[in-house]
């Protein structure tokens, strides 16, 4: 990062028409609406809309008092995010237009700027999508949206400075110590580039652990035109790894012989190596399996504009609801606190430039490479990057193109490999590593592809980037059975990447639901691909994910153990997903069973999904008197039934079961009443099912289920205090319909209705329908103090949560 950023996140000014009059200094703003940024040029509903209602050319326009001490120096004007092509205009002059709505892009105002007096910054806004730019030209399948959508600041120089850093680490002689990755010695060689120089000045750069001040190593050097190679030496290096992301920062010091500090920069990166082989994904010289999932950066009602606190939110989610070690940035470069993040929590990087599918014309491929160049120079010193996507997303081959974007990538990091995303097989390979969507799995066939099937490059690293998604679209509010598969394809396919040597690891599709195109989705312009839903619920599949960490103990169960909601009343295959060394299930306080997970059939997970094979235990010896070789051979046909039902019974279990019959001299009422008595419980007492789970000899997570009587709200803030630092914070407030044991209802479709006060206000509607026995909201700040949001349902009970706002920070 810069030292000395002065956001300009507020004070903003915006109108859905753009004309050149508007970027004068003296227009009328009184027709103007405020805007704070990240903004969006329209609130969208959550669902039923068209796409065009962000399709427009708006302009976004601020006052800025430029300092007279200002008037010898670089006045440097930084967009993190514009959605899609932004032109700037200072004092009604126009400076600069970028093309590309994913980049980050920096104007210097210097020579424009009026000193010691008040200027108008404007910003031309265009989100249609017939722009001649990536990822537009044909069908898209996720929305796009508009707006200044990331922040905005000023960066006040001395005409000598650091413009950026290029940080490459080499490690020497790696070992192992309490469970973290070290090396003896470790050095930093730096590309430290800077402009305006005049052969005075002397470059000093330190190394020191983030969050510390103590420097670890340095060297001093004479600066060189254009850039300066510096090498910083230090021991005891403590390796970047996703168990322990041990971070360190590069000072860099510019000072002119004469003049003392002319400019200092400070930039964060991990001391790790990274490298996809044929055999396997290697940090740091240890295998790992990547498992991960794609991630959009939309969010419902306001697009892609959410400030920092939601964009590291993901992250989190990410790594510690839903177990994953990796996260593809699908299908463009996203908010730099997001890969921040990521960086500090551990989470692998797979990001890419913008596109889906469609390549246009020869300007059209320039700006994609434009976009290669921006991707790395932006992101190169984050740890957590480990491969660019230098591709359009799912495009056909088109050699010399790639051959650019992939020349391009490794001029600007010889460290790092390249891949590009294809959802064909045997196309032409021109990066480093293939990179597949693989949606072969239909649910009766394999989990993934064989890698010879796919490429005929056996001797390269293989990734599978996409699968499921379309294949299999479920919405929290689908039956059991459809959730049930949904959750089994997603076991399946990590289950068969995991134990074939030759795939790296695979990331699923996707992350969350997403707002799409009329051409993709549901009808509703939602794609229900998500293992979670648009408020990051988690959908069962989520549970798969969880279950593959140790940090939170998980314990889900896959039905209702409603009969009712099943063909012919039979329950049907029930599945247990736990991270416990075993689960015990409980009928009405008798054990039934426990089951050890690791008898899982998905032996390539370290947790793999359960089925429950046992609903009667020992009832039968206990309760009925049997002998155990009766009660055993009878259990195994009541089991039998419960998952298969009556009418889907094989010929084989049909001859066991008159066997069976004959030797116990039993009717088949005999049988029916056992069943219901048992299994089914019809019409006999409430049937109350205990799970326990159980890790290290104890019981770490209790989950009971019965038929539901009541049912409540539940409400939980990512954060109950908001920060109004350089702009607004947003918290995420989930909510769900469960029952009196604290499962969800996900037939409940209730509404909720939101009301504020203080100094919060809410992000979209002020009622809601819960979908599948979910929703959610997003609470703003807007002010400093408490504030407290109330959620009442449809039948009149409410759900108070209380923030805290914070002041902090400011405007100019």
């Amino acid at each position: 990062m810069n030292t000395g950023r002065i956001y300009i996140d507020r004070g903003w000014k915006f109108s859905e028409t753009f004309s050149e009059e508007k970027t004068l200094p003296d227009y009328d703003e009184g027709q103007m609406t405020d805007a704070l940024i990240p903004h969006t040029v329209k609130e969208t509903p959550f669902h039923y809309f068209d796409e065009g209602i962000y399709q427009m050319v708006s302009l976004y326009r601020r006052h800025l008092f430029a300092e007279e001490e200002w008037k010898e120096k670089m006045v440097l004007l930084t967009f993190e995010g514009v959605a899609h092509e932004a032109t700037v205009y200072v004092n009604g002059r126009k400076s600069y237009t970028h093309h590309c709505g994913y980049t980050a892009f920096t104007v210097d105002i210097s020579v424009d700027l009026e000193y010691g007096h008040d200027n108008v910054i404007a910003v031309r806004v265009d989100s249609n999508e017939t722009l001649d730019q990536p990822p537009f030209g044909f069908a898209i399948d996720y929305m796009t949206y508009g707006g200044i959508y990331r922040d905005v600041y000023i960066e006040v120089k001395p005409r000598a400075y650091i413009s950026r850093t290029v940080i490459s680490t080499k490690l020497i002689e790696r070992f192992e110590k309490d469970g973290k990755r070290f090396c003896r010695k470790g050095a930093v060689i730096a590309k430290v580039y800077n402009e305006g120089c005049s052969g005075r000045e002397v470059l000093t750069a330190y190394i020191r652990r983030k969050g510390s001040e103590e420097k670890l190593g340095s060297d001093r050097t004479e600066v060189t035109e254009g850039y300066t190679e510096i090498a910083v030496r230090i021991d005891d290096v403590e390796l970047w790894d996703v168990e322990n992301p041990a971070l360190y920062e590069l000072v860099t010091v510019l000072a002119d012989s004469s003049k003392g500090t002319a400019d200092e920069r400070i930039d964060t990166f991990g001391f790790r190596k990274a490298v996809f082989r044929a055999n396997g994904f290697f940090l740091n010289g240890r295998k790992l399996k990547i498992r991960g999932l794609n991630r959009h950066q939309s969010y419902a009602y306001v697009g892609y504009a959410m400030p920092d606190s939601m964009q590291k939110l993901d992250a989190d989610i990410l790594k510690n609801e839903l177990g994953v070690n990796a996260v593809r940035t699908s299908h463009y470069p996203q908010a730099q606190s997001f890969i921040d993040r990521c960086d500090e929590i551990g989470l692998l990087v797979f990001t890419e430039i913008p596109g889906w599918q469609h390549i246009g014309g020869e300007e059209w491929k320039d700006k994609a490479v434009d976009n290669v160049k921006d991707m790395i120079r932006q992101n190169i010193n984050h740890p957590s990057i480990i491969l660019w996507g230098v591709r359009i997303n799912e495009s056909v081959d088109d050699e010399e193109f790639y051959a650019r974007t992939n020349a391009l990538a490794h001029a600007e990091d010889p460290d790092r490999q390249t891949g590009g995303v294809r959802c064909y097989r045997k196309g032409i390979f021109q990066e480093d590593v293939y990179t597949f969507n693989d949606f072969s799995h239909y649910g009766e066939n394999a989990g993934t592809a064989k890698k010879n099937s796919v490429t005929s490059d056996s001797g390269k690293p293989y990734l599978i980037t996409e699968y499921n998604g379309h294949m299999f679209p479920t919405k929290a509010f689908d039956s059991e059975d459809h959730r049930l598969e949904h959750m089994l394809r997603h076991a399946r396919v990590l289950d068969s990447a995991a134990r074939d040597p030759e795939i790296t690891g695979s990331f699923g599709w996707c992350m969350f639901d997403y707002n799409t195109h009329k051409d993709f989705g549901s009808g509703d312009r939602i794609c229900y691909h998500g293992v979670c839903d648009m408020f990051r619920n988690p959908k069962l599949a989520a549970y798969v994910y969880a279950a593959q960490q140790d940090r939170t103990p998980v314990l889900e169960i896959s039905s209702a153990m409603n009969i009712g909601e099943h063909p012919g009343g039979n329950t049907g295959e029930v599945y247990i997903i736990s991270n416990a060394d075993s689960v015990r299930m409980y009928k009405n306080d008798e054990l039934i069973k426990e089951y050890d997970v690791k008898n899982s059939s998905f032996s390539g997970l370290i947790h793999g999904p359960v089925k429950i094979d046992d609903y009667v235990g020992d009832a039968l010896t206990v309760h009925e008197g049997m002998p155990p070789g009766k009660a055993r051979e009878i259990k195994s046909l009541l089991n039998s039934v419960a998952e298969h039902g009556m009418y889907r019974l094989s010929p084989a279990f049909m001859a066991k079961a008159a066997v069976i019959a004959a030797r116990y001299r039993m009717r088949i009422s005999d049988a029916v009443e056992l069943y219901n008595k048992y299994v089914a419980n019809w019409g006999g007492k409430v049937s109350i099912y205990r799970f326990e789970a159980v890790k290290n000899g104890e019981v770490v997570k209790e989950t009971v289920i019965s038929p539901s009587s009541q049912m409540h709200i539940e409400a939980m803030a990512s954060s109950e205090v908001l920060f109004e630092k350089k702009t607004y914070d947003v918290a995420l407030v989930r909510l769900l319909a469960v029952d009196e044991n604290g499962n969800i209802l996900n037939f409940c479709n209730d509404p909720v209705e939101f009301a504020t006060e203080g100094a919060i206000e809410i992000i979209g509607p002020h009622i809601l329908s819960l979908s599948g026995g979910a929703g959610g909201t997003y609470v703003r700040s807007n002010g400093t103090g408490k504030g407290i949001l109330s959620i009442t349902d449809g039948r009149g009970q409410t759900v108070k949560l209380e923030f805290k706002v914070s002041g902090e920070g400011g405007t100019r």
